[in-house]
Parts: structure tokens; C-alpha cells; sequence
């Protein structure tokens, strides 16, 4: 019996990519999570395969091998850092780390499973940005790492909709994650700043991402594609918030 189709999510061991996966996994769908840390899920069908994305090199060979183990017609790029520092402190460093681990994996992973779906004629791959891009304080790092999403999504879209695969990107706003909880405590004024900024009136969930995130990875979205899709309560049109 052929094997089934198979998703790749980078940065599932906890927040968003553990909603994403875990969403994948509820509809049956075969999850290679890739990252340093092993997921918190537990699923027969989750494997786990640890690389460190900054190493381009070992994510190479690993993509590879997932490749040739598994028919990945899945590809959900989630895993980034961020190294929030004003204009006058941010380094280069920074710069080089999280452009790395957001765009230079995704790049590699997009070459390594892109010719298995070219053959099947069949793919969905989406990266995830954020509102961030639009603008916020202290992000000069991770919004141009993120905008990045945005070129690479509209170029491989472009190049792979021939043949059956589509690329698009989410925008997630302010989403309740660990990360999220460490900076803007529970109660605390800086954490209902934020809230106040959100038509919505609530924080989202990393739920909330994943559903847009299967919307796009539907067999029936075929017809949507290079697109951008905001999940961030509205602060894409106040021009506010974003994480």
C-alpha cells in the first residue's frame, strides 16, 4: 500500500506549529516535524527528525532524506526566531541568525520537496509571516526576516502553479504563546495594551492560525495562490499591534 500523503512542519514543538501539526494530524495526515526539540505531541503518525534549521548544510541532508522516505505534499515553513532590539542596538548577527533559520531553511526545504510534488502534480506550501511586517517597534530583525516570506512566497508561486502546487503566507498578529505570555504577563497593562489595539477585542490563539493554515493546505483551495492571508484581529488595518 502506498504511503500517505505526508506534511512537513518546521517549529512544531510548541505555539503555532504544535496547533498546525496537531490540526494535520486530526485530519489524517502523516506530520514530519523538524526542529532542535522534540514535539509535545505524541501521534503514530508524528516524526520527529532534530536538526538545527541555522545549519543549512544538515537541513539539506535531513529534507533529503525525509524526502525520500515520505510522499511530502505538505510543506508548512512556521520555524523563525526573533531578536526584538531598537534600530541603534540590533546587530548583524541577529540579522544573519534569524534571516537563517526563517528564509534559508524555508528556501531549502521549498528545493527539496518541491520535485516530489511536481510529480505527484500536486502541492500546498505556506509560510508563516506576520503583521509584524506592516511595521512595529524593535522588530527591524524579524519583520525583515518576514517580509522576506512575502518575495520567496509571490517567486515560488509563481515558478510551481503549473503544476499543481500553491504557495501562500499567514500573518499572524498578537497570538497568546509562550513567547507571547513571557513579554505581556496575564493582567499585566502592557498585555491589555495590546488587547485594547484589536478589533476583535481578544488576543488570538495559535488555533486561529492553524485553521487558516488548513484552509490553505485544502485539496479544494487549488485555485489560491502567492496570496497573503492577515490572522491578526484586524491590527493590519489599525496599523497597531502585531507579534
Amino acid at each position: 500500500m502506498a504511503a500517505a500523503e505526508t506534511a512537513v512542519v518546521t517549529g512544531a514543538s510548541s505555539g503555532i506549529g504544535e496547533a498546525i501539526a496537531g490540526a494535520l494530524l486530526d485530519r489524517g495526515i502523516p506530520v514530519v516535524t523538524l526542529q532542535r526539540s522534540a514535539p509535545k505531541l505524541k501521534h503514530a503518525n508524528l516524526h520527529f527528525r532534530a536538526v538545527d534549521l541555522t545549519d543549512l548544510a544538515a537541513t539539506k541532508a535531513i529534507a533529503n532524506e525525509v524526502a525520500a522516505a515520505f510522499p511530502v505534499r505538505y510543506l508548512v515553513n512556521n520555524a523563525g526566531a526573533n531578536c526584538p532590539n531598537p534600530l541603534e542596538k540590533a546587530t548583524v548577527e541577529e540579522f544573519q541568525y534569524v534571516t537563517t533559520i526563517t528564509l534559508g531553511a524555508a528556501m531549502v526545504l521549498i528545493q527539496s520537496f518541491v520535485p516530489g510534488m511536481r510529480a505527484a502534480k500536486f502541492g500546498r506550501i505556506v509560510n508563516i509571516s506576520s503583521r509584524a511586517i506592516l511595521g512595529k517597534s524593535e522588530r527591524i530583525v524579524y519583520a525583515s526576516a518576514k517580509a522576506g516570506y512575502e518575495g520567496m512566497t509571490r517567486v515560488v508561486a509563481i515558478e510551481t502553479g503549473a503544476d499543481g502546487i500553491t504557495v501562500n503566507s499567514v500573518m499572524p498578529g498578537p497570538v497568546v504563546t509562550a513567547h507571547f505570555n513571557r513579554g505581556h504577563p496575564e493582567g499585566s497593562i502592557k498585555r491589555q495594551t495590546v488587547i485594547d489595539k484589536i478589533l476583535v477585542k481578544r488576543l488570538g490563539t495559535p488555533q486561529d492560525v492553524s485553521h487558516a493554515v488548513m484552509f490553505l493546505l485544502d485539496r479544494t483551495s487549488g485555485f489560491i495562490t502567492g496570496q497573503s492571508l492577515y490572522v491578526c484581529g484586524g491590527t493590519s488595518v489599525t496599523g497597531t499591534g502585531g507579534e
